[in-house]
């Protein structure tokens, strides 16, 4: 006799939170507003033409009609989660599934928008291999979300189902916070900030005499200064109350005045941390801390912090790596100044058991360290001026579609480096850990 077929999986469907609609309500009103900035003259006649009663009458039915639209789209939309996977079903006209492997998710986000904090919700926000957009939920509660999070990790790491829906968040250790001031002041002292700043006195005083028009100088004046501070203000928001804490699941990001974000760094996805160093905060003594994530689009890890803690931070995240002190990176050879003449000296290398380090930059320094187990390709570059120089870069590529280069290196140092470089990634792709979830856990 035949086995049974096996039962179909049991799988149960959610919905989102119900405050969701009055979200989504807006989608045909913007869609008229798009047009109307579109097509600003023609929007202008055509409100000129309306009466008082026939734009109520407008109302009337664009206003249940964006409810009734906001109404479905919700009840239309499920998200369930399996033993392998995160199903998400939405679509009102044309349905849609994506089926997000639990193995392929790089990092689980949560975010919340002023307007969300209010209501009490949150979006979760998924980075998956192989997808160029983070796939979303919102708006879930914040307290779903948080242990929706929590659940997706717990099964990703292969713990049980029935046992992953209670395994709640895993618990964390803080590390530091940055304050609100010395945010303000490392903004102040960015040559970007002032750059744009300049540029914002410079231009006008250079267009008033060629122009003599005081509406051509106010028309190029105040975008100017808008965008300069709008970058910084802009990074204020977005950076505030940075803090950091270690967890199982990875080093987890809280951030944000007006919109929060609770982001996690993935373990063993980081390709590649660099070390920035702009002029005006070296006396400081503070660093920016970046990277690269394969799959995530988390960039930043620290936006200030004294370089000695920056360090102790970055081997948490690359484990057994230190970071190369000035003095051991070597400079190119001096002809290389020939080739580019003064920033040559900014160009330095150093190769570690760990990692390969190179760094670029006069004024804002930045050293970029690659685990050698993460290094996808190396390659040996020489242009014209170059092999009459005796000089060649080595490229170093990696897994988050991003290149490292050490700059104007010897010829015959640069060959030995791309032998060496090759057997550092095989000898340190086969001694990595895994890359799961919770493996520290």
């Amino acid at each position: 006799m035949t086995a049974p077929p096996e039962a179909p999986e049991a799988v149960t469907e959610r919905r989102l939170h119900p405050v969701t609609p009055f979200r989504r309500a807006w989608a045909p009103v913007a869609v008229l507003a798009g047009w109307a900035v579109h097509d600003l003259d023609q929007a202008q006649r055509q409100l000129a033409r309306l009466t008082t009663t026939t734009l109520l009458l407008g109302l009337a039915v664009l206003i249940p009609a964006a409810a009734l639209y906001g109404f479905l789209t919700w009840w239309f939309t499920h998200y369930s989660v399996t033993d392998t996977e995160l199903r998400i079903r939405t679509g009102l006209f044309f349905r849609r599934t994506a089926h997000l492997r639990l193995e392929r998710i790089q990092a689980v986000d949560v975010t919340q928008p002023l307007l969300a904090r209010v209501a009490g919700v949150a979006k979760l926000r998924l980075d998956v291999v192989g997808t160029d957009k983070k796939d979303e939920l919102a708006f879930l509660g914040a307290g779903e979300a948080r242990s929706l999070r929590a659940e997706l990790l717990a099964r990703a790491a292969g713990i049980a189902p029935e046992a992953a829906a209670g395994v709640g968040e895993a618990p964390a250790r803080h590390l530091l916070r940055v304050p609100p001031g010395v945010l303000a002041v490392s903004l102040l002292l960015t040559g970007a900030t002032w750059g744009t700043l300049l540029a914002a006195v410079a231009v006008p005083a250079l267009l008033w005499p060629a122009t003599h028009s005081l509406w051509t100088v106010l028309a190029t004046a105040v975008p100017v200064a808008g965008a300069a501070g709008a970058r910084s203000v802009g990074r204020f928001v977005g950076e505030y109350d940075w803090t950091l804490a270690e967890s199982p699941d990875g080093l987890r990001i809280d951030r944000g005045l007006l919109d929060r974000t609770h982001e996690t760094v993935p373990p063993g996805r980081v390709q590649t941390v660099r070390i920035v160093e702009p002029l005006l905060w070296r006396r400081r003594g503070w660093v920016r801390v970046e990277l690269d994530v394969a799959g995530s689009a988390n960039s930043v890890l620290l936006p200030v912090a004294p370089r000695a803690i920056a360090e102790s931070v970055v081997a948490r995240v690359l484990p057994g790596a230190a970071v190369p002190p000035h003095a051991a990176l070597s400079r190119p050879p001096r002809r290389a100044g020939r080739r580019v003449p003064l920033w040559w000296r900014g160009y330095g290398l150093a190769v570690t058991p760990e990692v390969f380090a190179a760094r670029h930059g006069l004024l804002r320094r930045s050293l970029a360290l690659v685990p050698h187990a993460k290094v996808q390709s190396v390659r040996l570059t020489r242009g014209p001026w170059q092999r009459a120089l005796g000089l060649a870069d080595v490229r170093v590529d990696t897994g988050a579609n991003r290149t490292v280069t050490a700059r104007q290196r010897d010829a015959g140092e640069a060959a030995r480096l791309l032998r060496d470089q090759a057997e550092h990634s095989r000898t340190g792709r086969r001694d990595a850990g895994p890359d799961r979830w919770l493996a520290g856990g």
